[in-house]
């Protein structure tokens, strides 16, 4: 019996041990996977605004291109509109950028084959940076734009030109977009700033009425067996693929504006709105129910006995006690369309120019990322540069997501 006993408190004693042991490693394990998942999302954020901010330090010129003046030449820095303007002939005197009254004589390798012979350019081109030397030491008001394989011999009589660097206020308050365009690259974000947000908005107009609507007949209206069938139905729909979305735009959506509107194009910011608001309607469906269902039966017996229809009281009791909610998935919703990419890039036209009416193309933010980060020669102006546009999204999305916060908390103190 002794023994018995003996063994029988070993045992629980070495249980005890082992549920112990298991409780305090499987308590490491979720807490070392918290701190992995917060440390992984930091560096993301940390690498991303890196990349994004070091653009801002930047010339809106390649590391491997310069532009060059003769050394008489009393301009010594010139802005990316200036350097576009001159390429474009709309300056074509040193003197409207602050130089000497002297003609801007172009001098690029399409000039250089055509001014010298092959002779004097040598058979392997070694004889190159003398000749664009020569040409600028004979013409002053020469502006040159070769690379630094053309220039690496040096250019006594030449000077190179001083870029401003790209500013933050530039960045975006830029009106065109051509990040590839030579000899200075255009990147203005304003069109894509402003169909961001014109295309989130519209989608938000059409999905909201739409979406409340639906919320209040679940909430309300619809009985337990339609509700149990319904619920999960618009739940299923947020987990269709963005890809599809987008291809029934293009297939439905855009030939119905097209033909409605009669447009040259179907791919429009309304066809972009009408998709994001097809894609934003589970969410506020189901958020504006949460919130419609909470309110208190109390509230809405006390309208009743009052006298008022039940109509009455969904649209004087409930909608306004639930006004946090609804507001909160209509915020949220936002937030997927601002986001949202391959569904907008297949039906929106993608035409970087700032929108006067949603009948016009329109190119958002997301959708350049999607389009031209797998283009863009890594650690270049232009790669940097969708890194500061993904940097502008993130401050976007976290404000609104901060917002949400504020309403919800004031949701929670009404109740």
């Amino acid at each position: 019996m002794v023994t018995y006993l003996y063994n029988e408190i070993f045992c629980s004693k070495r249980m005890n041990k082992i549920q112990k042991f298991t409780g305090r490693f499987m308590e490491a394990l979720v807490k070392a996977c918290g701190y992995m998942t917060a440390l992984t999302v930091i560096l993301i954020v940390l690498f991303l605004f890196s990349e994004g901010i070091s653009f801002f330090s930047m010339r809106p010129t390649e590391d491997n291109t310069a532009l060059w003046v003769n050394k008489s030449n009393t301009v010594q820095q010139l802005s990316a509109t200036q350097v576009k303007d001159v390429f474009d002939r709309k300056i074509t005197n040193w003197q409207e950028v602050g130089g000497a009254n002297m003609p801007i004589q172009l001098f690029t390798i399409d000039e250089l084959a055509e001014t010298f012979t092959e002779d004097q350019l040598g058979k392997s081109f070694e004889h190159v940076p003398r000749c664009i030397n020569a040409f600028i030491d004979s013409v002053p008001g020469t502006l040159a734009f070769f690379g630094d394989k053309q220039t690496e011999a040096g250019l006594p009589a030449a000077r190179r030109m001083e870029m401003a660097k790209i500013s933050f206020i530039g960045f975006v308050s830029g009106t065109e977009w051509f990040p590839t365009s030579q000899p200075v690259a255009s990147m203005g974000i304003m069109p894509l700033l402003l169909g961001t947000l014109l295309v989130a908005f519209f989608s938000i107009v059409f999905a909201l009425p739409l979406g409340l609507a639906a919320a209040v007949y679940m909430a309300e209206i619809a009985d337990d067996r339609i509700r149990r069938v319904l619920k999960p139905m618009i739940e299923l729909l947020a987990g269709i693929p963005s890809v599809v979305y987008g291809f029934f735009g293009l297939v439905v959506i855009v030939p119905f504006v097209q033909e409605q509107f009669n447009l040259p194009v179907g791919e429009t910011a309304l066809a972009g709105s009408i998709v994001l608001g097809i894609m934003a309607l589970p969410t506020i469906i189901t958020v504006s129910e949460d919130a419609l269902r909470t309110t208190p039966r109390y509230m809405k017996e006390a309208s009743l006995a009052l006298g008022a229809s039940h109509w009455q009281t969904i649209k004087n009791v409930m909608i306004p006690y639930a006004g946090s909610g609804i507001t909160a998935a209509a915020i949220l919703g936002i937030g997927r369309a601002i986001g949202e990419t391959m569904a907008v890039l297949m039906v929106t036209g993608n035409s970087a120019i700032i929108p006067h009416s949603l009948l016009q193309p329109v190119r958002t933010i997301p959708a350049t990322i999607a389009a031209e980060l797998g283009e863009a020669p890594f650690g270049g102006l232009h790669f940097k540069a969708l890194f500061a546009l993904g940097c502008i999204l993130f401050v976007i999305t976290l404000v609104i997501n901060l917002f949400v916060e504020l309403v919800l908390k004031k949701r929670d103190k009404q109740q």
